[in-house]
């Protein structure tokens, strides 16, 4: 069967996720992010009928009286995708593969903020920044963002989100949120997620191979690392591909915690995973904890 186009690419990829945009993202996204693109006004105290969610416990402690914090609200959430293209998140495999993850996670997260009359940009990076598409609203900007990341051909092979990251920084000075969407195998650099997460809502989206994560036995095999073009012999033998999950697991602990460490959210999932149900999960979580954190 010949390669399907960009066109029919970008027709199969909307109708995929056409109804859980519809049907089951949105109104999780809107509740989710509710309240993030908020700037902050005032203290004053709480009357009857005022949302509890905006008390200020640390305010209502220290004068023994509740109180809450006003928001001067926006008309739209400022929403970026900061996208891994390097070569490792483009590994072909059988069946479905990371970058076609990542193309239905960047479809449903666009089509569910534009649903929500939000603005969308993109950044694709590798070792160097790639492309940047501001961030616009309306389903048109929308299409061309997701036709832009399917056409993507990477002029760098490596994996370092540093450029990406500092951009941003540059092109925000208001709150946003980000959407980090990677393959996470490579070294997070905590300052610099730092940076990002303390002026913006920063979300990380980490995707996986099962193949990585628990590799196939075969006794020993000649390995190739994507980015680099190094080849080694691995032994994946019963000792070789217990260390190879060990090293796994003690490097998504490891991203687990720097994430904590900056106060961001860290959803993991991989190829095999429904998307729209992780996301919607993952959004449910998050109004869960919100809402325990602030007594709503």
């Amino acid at each position: 069967m010949p390669p399907l186009d960009l066109d029919q690419r970008l027709r199969q990829l909307q109708l995929r996720t056409r109804y859980p945009v519809e049907h089951l993202l949105t109104g999780e996204y809107r509740s989710a992010f509710k309240g993030r693109g908020l700037d902050f006004d005032e203290i004053c105290p709480y009357y009857p009928g005022d949302e509890v969610r905006t008390i200020d416990w640390n305010v209502t402690a220290r004068t023994g009286r509740p109180h809450i914090r006003r928001y001067i609200e926006e008309r739209e959430l400022i929403v970026w995708l900061v996208v891994d293209a390097s070569a490792s998140c483009r590994i072909a495999a059988p069946g479905r593969t990371k970058w076609d993850v990542m193309h239905e996670l960047a479809a449903l997260l666009t089509l569910s903020a534009t649903q929500n009359h939000d603005r969308v940009g993109m950044i694709l990076w590798s070792d160097q920044i790639e492309q940047i598409l501001p961030p616009r609203q309306g389903r048109l900007h929308a299409l061309r963002l997701l036709a832009d990341l399917l056409a993507i051909q990477p002029r760098r092979l490596g994996s370092d989100p540093a450029p990406a990251l500092e951009a941003l920084l540059h092109l925000s000075r208001r709150r946003v949120l980000v959407l980090l969407l990677s393959d996470f195998l490579f070294d997070i650099d905590r300052e610099q997620l730092g940076a990002v997460a303390f002026r913006h809502d920063l979300v990380g989206i980490a995707v996986n191979h099962p193949s990585e994560i628990d590799p196939p036995p075969c006794g020993l095999a000649a390995v190739r690392d994507a980015e680099t073009g190094e080849t080694l012999v691995a032994d994946l033998g019963p000792a070789g591909r217990t260390a190879c999950q060990g090293a796994f697991d003690a490097r998504r602990a490891r991203l687990r915690n720097e994430f904590t460490a900056v106060r961001a959210d860290l959803l993991e999932l991989d190829t095999h995973s429904d998307c729209a149900e992780e996301l919607a999960r993952f959004f449910r979580h998050r109004l869960r904890r919100t809402a325990d954190e602030t007594g709503g």
